[in-house]
């Protein structure tokens, strides 16, 4: 198996925000025990003996739900089969204010280097909108706990485009975010999700959108933070997350737990989003319901054209045809790109805004 990234699904929240379109419910009778137990198997049966990731990543869902015995249970189970000697990023998605100095120190033990916050404002009328639990001055508190834990990594979740937010409050929560002095800062824009509460607000205005995006480049920039692809800024090349690169450079990954997707091989499989049926089939001793695909090659190009263009690593020469060179042209003059070192096409912050439309220009 070449895949060096392993993900884990916590499908858990204790109130699922309306803008969410990730596999998640309220633990209500979910028999944790059991779910553990069906995480465990399934690394069991999907995972070869010895699998030695490079990144592990517990994502949700709010995995910083898990209490330390569910959560070392899952950890010392996942061990008997996968070899942590080589994980370089074992990240963990955590809320605010859902967990206490005893968990960290827990988490530390675990091998846990990388805590991913979601933060998403710090206006606290806007996080009511969001329908987040915490407070802006609990983010704060937080990040502190972290760090007195020793925590290497410290990743701040914001969002952009919210229904009335303004351009002086995004400004705020940006510099409320930088003041934390957070390794690595993720900015996205609000998606109107289809089955989300959220889906029938209007659509953000497109060059609004655009002028927040800017906003975020310049105030994160200026601060020391490198903005390596089109939602993500590090303070510096060892803070990029090396689990989501593995993504963004096409390679492949395993994905445990409800609703998680894995591609392998050019097979992409995707568990059933149904936690009950998840374990249910894997006390039984097989692989949970759900669906998997043969990728082709063109499908895999495509795919790789527009995760690549999201980068600062930019496309590789060879990707690009001569009848490319009219484009690349054009993208070069008018700033939206230029070429690297090794010829590779990298696309400039406003570039990157239309790297979905740009990829599908270089198809072919």
């Amino acid at each position: 198996m070449e895949a060096r990234a392993l993900y884990i699904h916590i499908p858990f929240c204790h109130r699922v925000c309306p803008y969410c379109a990730f596999f998640k419910h309220t633990p209500g009778a979910t028999d944790m025990r059991a779910f553990v137990a069906a995480v465990v198997r399934e690394a069991e049966l999907r995972l070869p003996e010895g699998f030695a990731p490079r990144s592990i990543y517990f994502g949700g869902g709010t995995p910083s739900m898990l209490s330390p015995k569910h959560l070392g249970d899952m950890v010392a189970g996942l061990k008997r089969r996968v070899d942590t000697a080589q994980v370089e990023e074992w990240s963990f998605e955590a809320n605010p204010a859902t967990f206490t100095p005893a968990k960290v120190e827990h988490w530390r033990e675990l091998g846990i280097n990388r805590v991913s916050l979601g933060a998403q404002s710090f206006e606290p009328d806007l996080l009511r909108l969001l329908g987040r639990e915490h407070s802006p001055e609990q983010v704060a508190e937080s990040v502190q706990m972290l760090r007195a834990a020793g925590m290497p990594q410290v990743n701040l979740d914001l969002m952009f485009c919210l229904p009335g937010q303004t351009p002086e409050q995004w400004r705020h929560s940006l510099e409320a975010a930088v003041a934390l002095a957070p390794e690595h800062v993720s900015t996205y824009s609000l998606t109107l999700e289809e089955g989300t509460p959220f889906a029938a607000l209007p659509a953000p205005d497109e060059e609004e959108a655009a002028e927040l995006y800017a906003l975020g480049h310049e105030l994160l920039t200026a601060a020391g933070f490198r903005h390596y692809e089109v939602s993500n800024y590090a303070r510096g090349e060892a803070a990029r997350s090396v689990h989501n690169l593995a993504y963004w450079r096409g390679e492949d990954y395993v994905g445990l737990g409800p609703g998680a997707f894995g591609t392998c091989g050019g097979v992409r499989y995707m568990n059933a989003a149904d936690t009950a049926a998840y374990s249910r089939a894997l006390a039984e001793g097989h692989l949970p319901p759900g669906s998997q695909e043969q990728l082709s090659a063109q499908d895999i190009r495509t795919e790789q054209l527009g995760l690549r263009l999201r980068t600062d690593e930019g496309l590789p020469a060879h990707w690009l045809a001569a009848e490319d060179a009219p484009l690349v042209e054009l993208l070069c003059r008018e700033g939206l790109a230029s070429r690297g070192r090794a010829g590779e096409l990298v696309l400039s912050p406003r570039g990157m805004l239309l790297a979905d439309e740009i990829a599908v220009q270089l198809m072919h």
